[in-house]
């Protein structure tokens, strides 16, 4: 080629030198093809490469020679005749790439997207944001797009460019300051980052990408190219009796679980269980055991194990720790055609300050506050979100719709809730800022949980909302058309307080604290409440449940059969964290696992047998059933405290009503006379003190008759034998 064509077809000369010092924020006015004045000018940067060759796309045939560039290393440019597309030959160091000029293509977002994305309302932004498998032009590759309004430049960097920061400069989107890029030839397995130089020309650490669908495995941390989605859902039964199974008067009882601990692989004391061993191993378990539902600690990926997931830094990929995002999908599947459901934690209140993750993502406080006062929790040394801002709010929203409808889970437990509401949460005066109103209200907070509640029950019929909140905020389950949060359900926090409060005292001790297993009732229906005994119980010094309960083994273990007597017919929702059903002696260790040789002990696995029939007690009895009903709930006994003994009524309409009796003391009460609503002979349908739960077969023969003497409000009564620290459970024969 002659020294015009080469001429006419340089950039500028500024333009130039900012591409090759990796400053150019608008790649495509450089590289690619351009019309001039002498024509089809195509220039490309390849830094190491020792010549590049222009070749027709249909053909294959030489349509000229890039020239190097006398003194840029690394750019090639020349005039090149015609308009056919084309593909370059690129000849490295020792190997030849042919590939298609990434500068040759054109927007790839559309208009909508970028308005839908900056108003918060694109519920799709997996398939639109990150890395997607991608066709542009009948050319195959990989469509990068990301969210970095403040930065000067954007590059997609990765093995695939050496991660060279130079080579793949993004095109950036103004109108939602999104930078996006095609790649051709790029296929799934890629792993990638963003190179970002912020507003003041500063080059950030790389980031992996906020919207990957995949990532490494940590320590390591880059994100990988997502592989089709093409799983073959097989719960359609399910998801169709879905909403049924979550209706208020449906028995819900949940196991949760944390799934590197739950079990490690034989021989590996540090191994975790992949998906497929997961469904292969626990989904019988908790079938066994007559749960309805699995909740898993946070799946979505994390840094640092011992965060148990509670501090994720990519929303929308499941934690490569335990296999492939398809691999968790089968393990869903699995659960669903079990009939369990599977709930997940979700941790919208709060990320990781990580380097490589969202913090400071372009420069500037992107996705948190910059004032450490709104931003920074004190708690978790973590970065709250700005709820301010739509794109956060559409962030977070999306993917919660992600995992619900492309892994259908059927719920998200919101972690945290309470410290998203106050911004004063945790928080001395003077280190918060009050809202526009002067109030401690986080109001955007509140909002965006309005919003993310209503957004889920439009688009994801029979998914359920659960709200970790530990304050009495009003209406948290009511709808938002009624000025309430939305949620589904909340934990009950207070009874959980007070029940494990009681369950520590000494039996000598409980008679002046009796309150605190009837005060519960007072508000027990002013929600829709799941009463749980969680994974925060058993750890951070608190001791295992078996350790809190007082007394000598037979004492401690009956202390539990009692509790979970007692929660199982409570009003509310269930749910217990794994190896207390085992009565496990130590506090939960997340580094090892459950001490599955427990069950050698008869106590241990006669715990495990009571929550079994508890579970199918539960499923079984509409009259325990009733969580939202007040008049499903009847006191009979709740001032005996010399004796630490209650008695209550379960029904839900005309179901035959249930009776339980506790008693709170390693004392065993004889003839002690309660009223039953109902005459005929009332069968102990459960005794917690039974030899088959590890108690001391104390009991009342398996039933006994009512009498027409009238006790409690009723003209009939039973006179009982109740065993030491049990509970029994009458039901009227038919």
């Amino acid at each position: 080629m002659n020294r015009i064509e080469v001429f006419g077809a340089e950039p500028d000369r500024v333009a130039l030198d900012l591409l090759v010092h990796g400053r150019l924020n608008d790649p495509f006015s450089v590289l690619g093809p351009h019309q001039t004045a002498q024509g089809r000018a195509i220039r490309a940067y390849f830094p190491g490469a020792h010549g590049v060759e222009v070749r027709s796309a249909k053909d294959g045939r030489l349509l000229g020679q890039l020239t190097p560039h006398s003194e840029h290393e690394g750019f090639f440019c020349a005039l090149v005749p015609g308009s056919a597309p084309y593909v370059f030959r690129i000849h490295w160091p020792g190997s030849v790439q042919e590939t298609e000029d990434v500068y040759s293509f054109g927007a790839l977002l559309t208009d909508l997207d970028l308005h839908l994305f900056s108003e918060g309302t694109h519920w799709d932004l997996a398939t639109r944001l990150g890395a997607n498998l991608y066709e542009a032009d009948g050319v195959a590759g990989v469509r990068f797009a990301v969210w970095a309004p403040n930065a000067q430049r954007v590059s997609v960097v990765g093995g695939f460019n050496n991660w060279d920061g130079r080579r793949n400069p993004m095109r950036l989107r103004h109108s939602a300051g999104i930078w996006e890029l095609f790649i051709p030839r790029l296929r799934a397995g890629e792993r990638y980052k963003y190179e970002i130089i912020g507003p003041g020309g500063e080059l950030l650490p790389l980031k992996a990408d906020p919207l990957a669908r995949a990532s490494e495995r940590p320590p390591a941390t880059a994100s990988i190219v997502a592989e089709a989605w093409d799983f073959p859902w097989t719960d359609g039964e399910w998801m169709l009796a879905r909403l049924q199974k979550h209706a208020p008067d449906a028995p819900i009882s949940i196991y949760e679980v944390h799934p590197a601990s739950w079990l490690r692989p034989e021989g590996e004391p540090h191994g975790v269980l992949d998906w497929r061993e997961l469904a292969r191993r626990l989904i019988p378990y908790v079938n066994a055991l007559g749960f309805t539902h699995i909740e898993l600690l946070p799946v979505m990926e994390h840094p640092f194990g011992g965060s148990w997931g509670y501090q994720p830094l990519s929303q929308f990929a499941p934690s490569a720790r335990y296999g492939k995002p398809q691999e968790f999908a089968h393990f869903v599947d699995q659960c669903h055609r079990a009939n369990i459901g599977v709930i997940l934690d979700w941790v919208p209140g709060h990320f990781p300050a990580d380097s490589h993750g969202l913090a400071q993502f372009d420069g500037t406080a992107l996705y948190e506050h910059q004032d450490p006062r709104e931003g920074f929790h004190q708690d978790w040394n973590t970065l709250i979100y700005n709820y301010g801002r739509t794109e956060v709010q559409g962030f977070l929203i999306s993917s919660a719709l992600y995992w619900l409808n492309q892994f259908h889970a059927d719920g998200l437990r919101c972690d945290a809730v309470a410290s998203m509401l106050y911004r004063d949460y945790s928080r001395q005066p003077g280190d918060w800022i009050p809202n526009v109103y002067g109030g401690r209200e986080n109001l955007e907070a509140i909002g965006f949980l309005r919003r993310l509640n209503s957004t889920v029950t439009e688009r994801c019929p029979g998914a359920l909302m659960i709200a970790e909140e530990s304050t009495a905020w009003p209406g948290v389950t009511a709808p938002v058309s009624n000025g309430g949060l939305g949620f589904s359900y909340k934990w009950n926090m207070g009874w959980m307080h007070d029940t494990l409060s009681y369950l520590a005292r000494e039996p000598v001790h409980r008679p002046w604290h009796h309150n605190e297993l009837t005060f519960g009732l007072l508000y027990a229906y002013s929600e829709h409440f799941i009463l749980p005994i969680s994974h925060d119980e058993v750890v951070h010094g608190k001791g295992s449940l078996y350790q809190r309960a007082p007394g000598d083994d037979w004492q401690k273990m009956a202390n539990l059969r009692v509790l979970f007597s007692y929660m199982w017919t409570q009003p509310g929702k269930k749910l217990l964290f794994m190896g207390s059903e085992i009565g496990q002696y130590d506090e939960w260790n997340h580094d090892s696992s459950i001490p599955w040789d427990l069950l050698r002990e008869h106590s241990h696995g006669g715990l495990q047998r009571l929550i079994r029939d508890l579970n199918h007690l539960y499923e079984r009895e509409r009259g325990l059933q009733g969580d939202s009903d007040p008049h499903g709930f009847r006191w009979i006994v709740a001032d005996d405290s010399a004796q630490s003994i209650y008695a209550y009524e379960r029904r839900s309409g005309d179901s035959r009503p249930i009776v339980g009796v506790f008693n709170f003391t390693p004392v065993p009460r004889y003839n002690y006379r309660i009223g039953v609503p109902l005459t005929g002979r009332w069968h102990e349908i459960i005794n917690s003190d039974s030899e088959h739960y590890g108690g001391s077969n104390l009991g009342n023969a398996g039933g006994v008759e009512a009498e027409p003497i009238s006790s409690h409000g009723y003209g009939q009564s039973v006179s009982l034998l109740i065993p030491p620290l049990a509970g029994i459970l009458l039901q009227v024969a038919i």
